[in-house]
C-alpha cells in the first residue's frame, strides 16, 4: 500500500505496475478455513514476548484513525464512521457514496470522492534491532478479506518519511480474486521515491479456497536478514536480504502497523469504477505482535 505523495512517484508507480504484470511471481498454496481465535505462534522455546495485542473487544484507543483521502489514485475517503468494533471484531466497511473531504492528512485541499472507507495506524511502532531481545518480530492478524471488484484490503507496515524507513506489505488483495493475496517491499533513500524493483519483491500466493469465506491468520516474521510470510501458521515465502530487496536497510527501523480497505486506484489500473461493487467489508478478529 504505497504512500505516494508526488506526481513523480505516481509516474514511477505507473511504470512499475505495467512491469509487475510481466514479472510478478506466484506460489500455489493449500488453505484451510476455521474459526479458532488461537494464534499459531511457535512458543516452544518460551523466548517470545508479547508486546502488542488488540482483540477489538472495546475500542480503537491503540490506533490513530486516518481521516481524509490517501494516495495511489484511490477513490475512497477514509472516515471514522466506516470503522466498527463489535463482538470482538473490527469491521471496515467500504461504501459507494459521493462525498467531499481533504485530499489527504498532509494536504487540506478539498476533493470529491466516490466511496467512503476506513483506515487505522498503530500508535506504537515495531521492528527488530540489534538490541537484546529485539532480534526478531512476529506480526500476526486474523482476518477475513472483503470480496468484490475494486476492493483493496491491506495489512502493512511503514514509517515517515516514506519510503526511507521502508514499507512491508504483509498482505494486499483484490476483492475480485477470492483465492489469492500478495506481499511486497518498498524502500528509498529520499522521500517519495522507492528504488525497489518489484519484479524482485512482489510475490503472489494462490490458494484452492475462497479467502473471503473464513478468517485466516496472516503473518510476518521479520529479522535482520529476512522477511518471511506465513498463512495459517504455514510458511509461504522467505525473502532473504540482498541488494535488490533492501531488507538490510529497513532493519533497525520502527514501523507503524496499518489496516485499511482502499477502493480502486493503481491496483486496479485501467478498470473503470463503474464496475466496482457498491459495498464490502474487511474484518479483523485480532492482531498480535511478538518479539525475541
Amino acid at each position: 500500500m504505497k504512500c505516494v505523495r508526488t506526481l513523480k512517484l505516481i509516474c514511477v508507480l505507473f511504470v512499475s505496475i505495467i512491469t509487475l504484470k510481466s514479472f510478478s511471481q506466484s506460489t500455489a498454496v493449500t488453505a484451510t478455513g476455521g474459526d479458532s481465535k488461537h494464534i499459531k505462534v511457535n512458543l516452544e522455546d518460551r523466548k517470545w514476548t508479547l508486546v502488542f495485542q488488540d482483540d477489538f473487544n472495546t475500542n480503537l484507543d491503540q490506533w490513530n484513525i486516518w481521516e481524509g483521502g490517501a494516495f495511489n489514485n484511490e477513490i475512497q475517503l477514509y472516515t471514522k464512521e466506516q470503522l466498527n468494533v463489535s463482538n470482538g471484531v473490527l469491521t471496515i466497511t467500504a461504501q459507494k457514496k459521493a462525498v467531499t473531504g481533504v485530499n489527504n492528512p498532509y494536504d487540506s485541499a478539498l476533493k470529491a470522492f466516490s466511496y467512503t472507507s476506513g483506515k487505522i495506524e498503530s500508535k506504537k511502532r515495531f521492528g527488530p534491532s540489534n538490541s537484546q531481545g529485539e532480534g526478531t518480530y512476529r506480526i500476526i492478524a486474523r482476518m477475513r478479506l472483503p470480496k468484490g471488484h475494486g476492493m483493496w484490503p491491506a495489512f502493512w507496515c511503514y514509517a515517515n518519511p516514506w519510503p526511507t524507513k521502508g514499507e512491508i506489505d504483509i498482505l494486499e488483495a483484490k476483492g475480485n480474486n477470492l483465492k489469492a493475496f500478495q506481499s511486497n517491499i518498498f524502500y528509498g533513500i529520499e522521500p517519495n521515491i522507492s528504488i525497489v524493483k518489484h519484479e524482485y519483491t512482489e510475490r503472489t500466493y494462490d490458494f484452492n479456497t475462497n479467502l473471503t469465506a473464513n478468517f485466516h491468520d496472516y503473518e510476518l516474521v521479520w529479522s535482520k536478514d529476512s522477511l518471511e510470510i506465513f498463512f495459517d501458521g504455514k510458511p509461504l515465502y522467505k525473502y532473504t536480504a540482498d541488494g535488490k530487496n533492501h531488507i538490510a536497510d529497513i532493519f533497525g527501523n520502527k514501523l507503524k502497523i496499518v489496516l485499511n480497505l482502499a477502493v480502486g486506484g493503481d491496483f486496479f489500473f485501467g478498470m473503470h469504477p463503474s464496475t466496482f461493487v457498491d459495498t464490502s467489508t474487511f474484518q479483523i478478529d485480532w492482531i498480535k505482535v511478538y518479539k525475541k
